[in-house]
Formats: structure tokens, sequence, C-alpha cells
């Protein structure tokens, strides 16, 4: 008989870590998801700024010399993250592909010129900076006239901002549900053994040497879990590589190693803290304030 009551009560105890573990890994995993859109912002955000360019249209009849000299000094400039020389007859040749009809044939000449089409790195992407770097383009005298689209990089901005500052908001949101959600569930199981710690407190144990056990369970509970979290986010990006690869998510070690490392201490601090308050206040009530 004896036996029957503890493999029930050790099937119990199972269902109770598993329940604990399961809740806590579908709340960090899903705070992983989160946290891995936030980090990954600005290099979604850069990745929409940088189909943005700038075009050169040069003045005629410059040297090949003077124009490469250009274009190497160009591509050491910070903002610089890609240059292609596109010929007059280059462009007329597309121009013309476009209309479905020959022009030059039309006008007798060629009136377009030759360019550079410059590809800017995301971070530079703004009213502010475009507007400056456009300036000194104006100044080249290499330059007849400088193109970008100033209206869609407004727009761009406008709306990156407003997606940052909803992305901040909610996250912090998130973190406040995360905490309480795992709060919770420690509390739920530590309610479990109410009785268990009376009787322990009962018999002489003190406060800490009590709390000690739960506290160190719990922790153990929360590593596992967030062991299984960070491996349902890493199948998440391998996912998201092959679907999405200009992303190019695999290759952010950094990011996802800070990911990981963010899942792992909050899982253990909170479960550590809850662990804490829940035993404690436990501990602090009457016998017969547990039935309650």
């Amino acid at each position: 008989m004896s036996n029957s009551f503890e493999k029930y009560q050790k099937r119990r105890l199972r269902s109770s870590y598993f329940s604990v573990i399961v809740s806590i890994a579908l709340v960090l995993f899903l705070v992983g998801l989160f946290g891995l859109v936030i980090l990954k912002t600005n290099k979604i955000a850069n990745h929409f700024r940088e189909q943005v360019s700038i075009t050169l249209f040069l003045k005629d009849n410059i040297k090949k010399e003077t124009l490469k000299k250009y274009q190497e000094k160009l591509k050491k400039e910070a903002f610089v993250k890609e240059i292609l020389f596109v010929s007059k007859a280059t462009a007329a040749k597309n121009y013309s592909n476009d209309i479905g009809e020959d022009f030059i044939a039309f006008l007798g000449t060629n009136p377009l010129k030759d360019a550079l089409e410059i590809s800017i790195k995301g971070e530079f992407v703004t009213p502010e900076k475009m507007s400056k770097i456009t300036s000194d383009f104006k100044k080249s005298s290499l330059v007849s006239e400088v193109i970008y689209d100033k209206p869609l990089i407004e727009l761009l901005t406008k709306n990156i901002r407003q997606v940052s500052f909803w992305m901040l908001l909610f996250s912090g949101l998130f973190t406040v549900i995360a905490v309480v959600l795992i709060n919770s569930s420690i509390r739920l199981s530590v309610y479990s053994k109410r009785f268990t710690i009376k009787t322990m407190q009962m018999v002489g144990a003190t406060k800490s040497f009590i709390r000690r056990p739960f506290i160190w369970k719990s922790v153990q509970l929360g590593f596992v879990a967030a062991l299984i979290a960070m491996g349902g986010v890493i199948g998440l990006v391998f996912y998201l590589d092959t679907v999405i690869p200009s992303f190019d998510l695999l290759n952010d070690t950094e990011d996802l190693g800070i990911l990981a490392a963010g899942m792992l201490l909050l899982s253990v601090f909170i479960t550590w803290l809850s662990t804490y308050f829940a035993t404690r206040h436990f501990l602090n009530l009457r016998t017969e304030e547990l039935y309650y």
C-alpha cells in the first residue's frame, strides 16, 4: 500500500515539475522570439534603408583616369556601401527597353549622361544625413546633378521611428507579463508543498535551510526550461534563415549569444526570486492559514 502511495506521489511530483518546465519554457520562448525581433529591428530597418540609392549624373568628357580616381575616393567614404557605374549608352538601352521604342533614333542623339549609382549604408539613410551627403556631392566639379528619393526617405524614417517606439513599449509590457506568468507557475509549485514547508518548520528547521532546496530545485527547472526555449528559438532562426536568407540571421552569433544569455539569466533570476518570496510567504503563515 505504501509503495503504491509513494509511486503516486512521485508521479504527481514529476507531473508538477513537467508542468512548471513547460510553462516557463513557453513563456521564455515567446520572450526569446520578441527579443529576437528587438535585436533584429535595426538590421531589418537597415535592410530596407539600403534599398535607397543616390544617383550622380556626371558631366560630359570626363577622362577615364579622373573618373576612376573619383570612384576610388568615394569607396573610402564611410557611408558608401556599393558603387555602380552606368554609362549613358547602357542607360539609353535600358530606357529604350522600358518605353518599348528607340528614342535615340527619333532624337538623333543620346541626351542621357554617364552616372554613378551609389548604395548608401543603412545608418546614413536619414533626411538629415542624406541632405548633407548630397550637398557635398554637388560641390564636386565632376557632378552635374544629384538625385535621390527624398520623400521616400522621410516616410521610411518616420515609419521606422514609430515601429521602434512601439516595439520598445511592447517589449517592456511583455517582459512584465513573462515575469508574472513565471512567478505564478513557481508559486503554484511551492503552494502544493506548503504543508511540507510548515512541517519542516515545526520540527525546528531554520527558514534558510527550508528555503534552500526549493530555490535550488526551481532554479534547476528554470535552467532546463531556458534550454528548451533556446532550442525552440534557434530552430526558428534556422527556419527563417532558409526562408529569408537576406536577413542573414545565423551569422549574427553575437546577437544570438546575447539573446540566449538573456533568456537563461531571466529564467534563473525569476525562478530564484519567485521561489524565495513564495517560500517566505508560507513560512510566515500560521498553520490554520495553510488551508485557505
